[in-house]
């Protein structure tokens, strides 16, 4: 596995080597040893995954202090771009985002730590996203940004997006919570 770093601090993409043959492919995502020899301490607390149709828009969701945590984010099956949004307050990159496409078949795990929010729209149908996270989900922490306020252009023409993810306040009306 290799730790590839971002322009975000504490943010990176970790690439894990793909075995295929003719069965099929097996991928790694996640190795206790090989993580702390990467410098990365995570203590996951809860695993779920999402299923989304193509045009699904989620997001941009984050948990507050006490219960903020590091996310790890792969794609089981299908693909997304995976937008995250820097909401720490004192970081030099605060409102900017990063996007990566993110697939079943790229091997690829986005790493991202607390003050970050996260979603991400489905490129095709049926699309797979896992999500582990150092906290277990808190219903009165959990917030999030609305999808459409901070510069990012989704390039699609109808989203898909839930009633509450519609409903989210714009960046520059949350609280600063990091």
């Amino acid at each position: 596995m290799q730790k590839i770093g971002t322009d975000f601090k504490d943010l990176y993409i970790l690439q894990s080597k793909i075995f295929s043959d003719d069965r099929g492919s097996f991928i790694k995502t996640y190795n206790q040893s090989i993580f702390k020899n990467l410098n990365i301490d995570i203590d996951i607390k809860e695993r779920y995954f999402s299923v989304s149709q193509k045009n699904v828009i989620r997001g941009m969701h984050f948990q507050a202090p006490p219960d903020d945590h590091v996310k790890l984010v792969n794609v089981l099956y299908g693909s997304i771009i995976d937008v995250v949004l820097d909401i720490r307050s004192k970081s030099e990159t605060y409102g900017n985002y990063f996007k990566l496409k993110l697939s079943a078949n790229d091997g690829k795990t986005l790493y991202i730590p607390a003050g970050f929010a996260h979603g991400f729209l489905a490129l095709e149908d049926n699309t797979v996203v896992e999500y582990n996270q150092t906290t277990e989900y808190a219903p009165d922490n959990d917030t999030g940004i609305h999808y459409n306020s901070f510069g990012y252009n989704w390039e699609v023409k109808n989203p898909i997006v839930s009633d509450r993810d519609k409903s989210l306040l714009k960046l520059e009306q949350i609280k600063k919570y990091f």
